[in-house]
Formats: structure tokens, C-alpha cells, sequence
């Protein structure tokens, strides 16, 4: 199975995570989530990018580092709408991952990420903050692009959509994405 890293939204390490780990681990994964907030939790979304500028970008970075350098090169990565823009980060200093789960948004692909390295992207649509300009180039660089990039969209759905303590749950939709999660990872494996 596959070691899996997750990174947490801009409201820091919650349910949301902890809850996606218990799942992927009861298919066998092995599941970290790192707190890069250093256990603060924000009340809003607000709060949260408040909360991300005072600790720092560089800081924020330098733990999700310490976080995983134990860790498999292999690891696949992945994040939340703001953890994903952490795994990115990763993503650039770890080549070898198997593989990158991006959640509730889009993020910039390293210069140096590996020709076929497998990507699966989530997103609300439309989703407040991502620009329908730059899913459209997800989209068209699905088709070019030499990784192996699967874009998934959800009409109607909220942001957070995955998030069942947040009003932009959806059920189905969630269900639709964990189940397209866990085949994406079963594929990594085989």
C-alpha cells in the first residue's frame, strides 16, 4: 500500500483530515497528516489566512519539511485547498513521489516533476477560488501534459465540498471524489 502525506486546509488540522487518513488507512495505507499550524485551529477562512501569513510562508514550509523527512521519496502527496499549495512545495523537492492528490485546488506544477508522476485534481465548480481560466488550463494540459494528470470537477458543489462540518458539503459529491481517491491510489500500487 501506499504511504499517503495529506496536509491540512487554511483552518489547520481537523476532522476534515483526520478523518480522509482513518479512511485511506483502512484500505491499508499508511497515512500522515501534518500539522504545519503547530495545533491552531481558525474558526473561519479569515482567520485561517490570517493565521498563514503571521506564522509565514517560509515557516509553514519548513515544518511540512521536518514533517516528512522520514518519509518515503516515494510518498505520494497531497493537501486540502491551502495544504495543497504545501504539497506543491513538496512536490518540487521530492521528484520521486508516486504520485500528487490535490484537493479544492489548483497549484503550480514543479520544473522539475517527473515526466508520468500521476496527479489527480478535485474541485468545486465552479470554486470560489479558482478562476474558471486556469481549471480550463488544467484541463487542456490533462491533454498535453507529460504527468499524468486526471482533473475532476463537481458542479454546484461548495469549496470544501469533502468538509461535513462545513455548509459546502455534499455528500454524493464526496463520495464521488474518495472514491476516485482510492482508485487513483490502488492504481500507484499495482
Amino acid at each position: 500500500m501506499a504511504t499517503v502525506i495529506l496536509f491540512h486546509s487554511v483552518r489547520g488540522l481537523r476532522a476534515l483530515e483526520r478523518d480522509a487518513a482513518e479512511r485511506l488507512r483502512a484500505l491499508g495505507h499508511d497515512v500522515i497528516t501534518p500539522d504545519v499550524f503547530d495545533g491552531q485551529v481558525a474558526g473561519s477562512v479569515d482567520e485561517g489566512f490570517a493565521l498563514k501569513d503571521e506564522i509565514g510562508w517560509r515557516v509553514l514550509c519548513e515544518r511540512a519539511e521536518a514533517a516528512v523527512a522520514g518519509q518515503p521519496a516515494t510518498a505520494v502527496l497531497g493537501g486540502f485547498s491551502f495544504g495543497a499549495a504545501i504539497a506543491s512545495h513538496l512536490w518540487g523537492k521530492r521528484p520521486e513521489t508516486s504520485g500528487v492528490l490535490l484537493l479544492h485546488s489548483i497549484v503550480g506544477i514543479p520544473d522539475n516533476a517527473r515526466d508520468g508522476v500521476p496527479v489527480q485534481l478535485h474541485l468545486a465548480d465552479p470554486d470560489i477560488y479558482e478562476p474558471a481560466e486556469d481549471v480550463a488550463e488544467w484541463r487542456a494540459m490533462a491533454a498535453r501534459s507529460p504527468i499524468a494528470l486526471e482533473v475532476f470537477t463537481y458542479p454546484g458543489a461548495g469549496h470544501l465540498y469533502t468538509d461535513a462540518s462545513l455548509p459546502d458539503y455534499d455528500e454524493e459529491t464526496s463520495r464521488q471524489t474518495w472514491e476516485r481517491v482510492e482508485r487513483f491510489l490502488a492504481r500507484l500500487q499495482a
